[in-house]
C-alpha cells in the first residue's frame, strides 16, 4: 500500500513521483478518466486532492496489474463509484433485456419446429 502524503493539494510531479507515473500519462489519464478532474490554479498548473491521485493509484491497478484495457478500466471504475441504486437499475436493465431475448429465441424455436417450414 502507497503511503499518500496528507496535504490539500498535490502538483503534477508530487502526483507522479507518488505514484511511479509519468506526468504524460497522468494527463492522458484525464482525458480518458472523466473521474479524473484535477482542478487548474491560476497559472494553469494542475492541483491533484488526495481523492485524484487515489483514483490514479486504482487506473494503474487496473491497467498495469489486473490487464484491463482503457475501455475496461474506465467501466469497472464507473461501476465501482456508482452507488447501490444505479447498479441496481443497470442489472433490472440487463436483466429485462435477457427476458427479451429469451423470448425472441423462444418464438425462433417455435417457427423452427412448426411443421410450416
Amino acid at each position: 500500500m502507497i503511503k499518500i502524503p496528507e496535504r490539500l493539494y498535490y502538483k503534477i510531479g508530487e502526483v507522479a513521483q507518488i505514484t511511479k507515473t509519468e506526468p504524460y500519462v497522468l494527463r492522458y489519464w484525464e482525458t480518458e478518466f472523466p473521474v479524473l478532474k484535477p482542478t487548474k490554479n491560476k497559472s494553469g498548473q494542475r492541483l491533484y486532492r488526495k481523492k485524484d491521485v487515489e483514483t490514479i493509484l486504482r487506473i494503474k491497478e487496473l491497467l498495469y496489474h489486473e490487464g484491463y484495457t482503457i475501455a475496461g478500466a474506465q467501466k469497472k471504475l464507473s461501476d465501482e463509484q456508482a452507488g447501490p441504486k444505479e447498479v441496481t437499475e443497470k442489472k433490472t436493465t440487463v436483466q429485462s433485456r435477457l427476458k427479451d431475448v429469451e423470448a425472441e429465441l423462444r418464438n425462433l424455436l417455435t417457427i423452427l419446429e412448426s411443421d410450416d417450414i
